[in-house]
């Protein structure tokens, strides 16, 4: 079970959250059928998403997504206040050569375009709130720097983000996948961020050591090397979509007695199917006859 771990370091004045999110990624690729570029990207977007989602106090639902001129097309990663994440990449084929490293050209796949984040809340007070919307340019497209790049310029709130996917070609497809989010506060002392950000650039990749069994207090360790730092708390992280039969009749529902008509008589049925999870749901002429027969 996919873990992600809150805390803090520097009396308070860093903010810590590192997440494992190999099983969530594995499971997102076995609903969407990924190519291998196009998991590492929506890796890094889910587990951003999930990283972000812990950092915030009020909020209902986060969302992340990007907007390209890239293959991908555009990623979008949605997390909610309990761990649950979900998501999906526009062009679920799209592929390009590794770089010369070896590595995802995840920014070649993402391209140029924007960056948004998209914050609600209210829903379950049954409050209609307006939701927070920020946007900046895709600086690198790599996912990890165009969030720190966001939440310096959007939030104000100096940060580093780590975030990796490591795959095989054979099932299990994910070996690894993770990240760090690491927050400097008001008052964080220069010393501190120096030893943070050298320790940080000379760590191991963090995939490299959730393959060999690390926990999210593993990545904390890693990445803040001597600096002592403490668990405020821990969620579990999971693949959730929120779709379901019901909402699936809502939405046929919505688009008009004349339209469901029309698909009772020529299709005699109807298929809806989740772009977050790929789950389809089918209604039979029952279920459109009921549709036209309420109220």
């Amino acid at each position: 079970m996919d873990r992600l771990v809150h805390g803090i370091a520097a009396e308070g004045t860093v903010r810590l959250i590192a997440a494992v999110t190999t099983d969530t990624l594995a499971e997102a690729i076995r609903r969407h059928n990924t190519s291998p570029t196009a998991s590492a990207a929506l890796g890094r977007m889910l587990t951003g998403t999930a990283l972000m989602g812990a950092s915030l106090k009020d909020f209902d639902r986060l969302t992340l997504r990007i907007d390209s001129d890239g293959p991908v097309g555009g990623i979008i990663a949605e997390a909610n206040n309990k761990g649950g994440v979900r998501g999906y990449v526009r062009n679920p084929e799209a592929e390009l050569p590794p770089r010369s490293d070896g590595k995802f050209d995840v920014s070649g796949i993402v391209g140029q375009g924007m960056f948004h984040v998209i914050r609600e809340s209210g829903f379950e007070l049954g409050l209609h709130r307006e939701p927070y919307i920020g946007s900046v340019p895709i600086t690198s497209g790599e996912i990890a720097e165009d969030l720190a790049f966001y939440l310096a310029k959007s939030e104000q709130i100096p940060s580093a983000v780590l975030l990796g996917v490591l795959l095989q070609k054979d099932e299990p497809f994910v070996t690894a996948s993770g990240g760090v989010l690491i927050q400097m506060m008001p008052g964080a002392n220069d010393h501190i961020v120096t030893m943070i950000e050298d320790t940080v650039l000379h760590a191991p990749h963090i995939t490299s050591v959730i393959k060999e069994g690390a926990t999210p207090e593993d990545l904390l360790r890693l990445v803040l090397g001597i600096i002592d730092f403490e668990v405020l708390g821990e969620n579990t992280v999971a693949f959730e979509c929120t779709c379901s039969s019901e909402k699936a009749v809502s939405m046929v529902s919505a688009l008009g007695k004349a339209e469901v008509a029309a698909m009772l008589e020529e299709d005699k049925g109807a298929v809806m199917t989740c772009g977050f999870c790929n789950e389809t749901y089918q209604l039979n002429e029952d279920d459109l006859a009921a549709i036209l027969s309420a109220d």
